[in-house]
């Protein structure tokens, strides 16, 4: 097993667990959906150690990274294959929903699907958490993210920062319950099922 590292999650996991802190449960499951390297689920597994979690990626070598980062966490499931976008999803319920830097490198096909996939798995009252760069009607992105987004789609004209607007209007049979400025001109939004 080869533990890959993604630079971004040592300057962004103590904010978002912050967050995190305030909105999952006490205990149940939590899903993080594109799991990427598995540095994220092996940090929050660490500080949330009365949830269990549930870790996905649809590529195999992410899956392969975090079972390296998470094997010694008792608290942490074995990587799970999903495609946010997919119909099927290889779960029935969850009690918390975590989807960090996946909106904007992946299709606009991905989110859809996410919340979809997350409305099926998630009770009323359940919270998906979503975190990234995003933009917003009426403010201003920054340079940073601007450069970010060209360079996103000249990777792939299907990726690329979306609107928080159509984030929201996407999460049907969710409320937008707050949304975070994070450092980096990133945010965190909280839904809530409905």
């Amino acid at each position: 097993m080869t533990a890959l590292h993604a630079p971004a999650t040592a300057r962004n996991r103590d904010p978002i667990a912050t967050v995190l802190a305030e909105v999952l449960p006490d205990s149940g499951l939590v899903l993080e959906v594109a799991s990427g390297t598995g540095e994220h689920c092996a940090w929050f597994a660490e500080r949330f150690p009365g949830v269990e979690w549930q870790p996905s990626d649809p590529d195999p070598e992410a899956r392969d990274s975090i079972a390296s980062w998470c094997a010694d966490l008792a608290n942490v499931r074995a990587p799970i294959a999903l495609d946010a976008a997919g119909p099927d999803w290889p779960m029935a319920q969850a009690d918390a929903v975590l989807c960090i830097n996946m909106v904007h490198i992946s299709p606009w096909e991905a989110t859809l699907g996410l919340m979809t996939g997350a409305a099926r798995l998630l009770a009323p009252g359940a919270a998906l958490v979503l975190y990234g760069p995003y933009r917003r009607h009426g403010v201003a992105t920054a340079e940073s993210n601007e450069a970010f987004d060209v360079s996103l789609k000249q990777r792939n004209p299907a990726w690329g920062l979306r609107q928080v607007e159509d984030v929201t209007a996407a999460a049907r049979g969710f409320v937008l319950e707050r949304l975070v400025e994070m450092p980096a001109n990133n945010l965190t939004l909280v839904f809530r099922r409905s």
